[in-house]
């Protein structure tokens, strides 16, 4: 069975999701960068896995539900910290951010039967799941992190594997994003809190 990562970020003000900022004041960017963790962390539970390891800059909060693993993610770039994450598990793994609050517990069901890796493509050019069937930290170091080109780069890092797609998904980055993410995904945390911070700003 697979190992399940999610690397996060402490839903801290003024360190998460500072491009909502504006529209969102930091505090209010901090709250929905929690939802959409707690979100995340809430589909992970209930989808089947071997291991869930939630890989972590900061200190777990009430947001962590029972049942996951916590690692301190390493120092250095995201890539290193991409490749540490993956360096720690045996077999199978796949690993997601704390920015698809849409995700489903079906999507993130994958088998490796016939496979060696899943990758799934970000809307903004980036990626929001790896899943390497022998987890190699050698296929994520030096991939030019978040930019436009992240997920041509680290899909072109496969090269030579046999790679299932999962569908494209848009991450939360922007107000403009965290309207569509809501609206994808309306009956979760992150569509309520955007739904309570929009009434606020009336």
């Amino acid at each position: 069975m697979t190992t399940l990562l999610v690397i996060a970020k402490e839903p801290r003000p003024g360190r998460v999701k500072t491009r909502l900022t504006p529209p969102f004041t930091p505090e209010q960017a901090a709250a929905l960068a929690e939802a959409s963790l707690a979100d995340t962390l809430d589909v992970v539970a209930r989808t089947p896995a071997r291991r869930r390891v939630l890989v972590l800059e900061g200190t777990p909060g009430p947001w962590l539900p029972p049942g996951f693993e916590v690692v301190r993610q390493c120092a250095g770039g995201l890539d290193e910290r991409l490749a540490a994450a993956f360096a720690g598990c045996e077999g199978p793994a796949l690993l997601i951010g704390m920015d698809t609050p849409q995700v489903t517990p079906e999507l993130l069901t994958v088998d490796f039967a016939d496979c060696d890796a899943y990758f799934g493509p970000a809307e903004d050019g980036g990626f929001w799941a790896l899943g390497l069937a022998e987890p190699d930290p050698a296929r994520l170091r030096g991939v030019p992190m978040s930019t436009p080109r992240t997920g041509a780069a680290q899909r072109a890092r496969l090269s030579g594997l046999r790679v299932r797609e999962l569908p494209p998904l848009r991450d939360v980055d922007t107000a403009f994003d965290a309207e569509l993410v809501a609206r994808a995904a309306p009956d979760g945390r992150f569509a309520a809190q955007l739904t309570r911070l929009a009434g606020v700003s009336r």
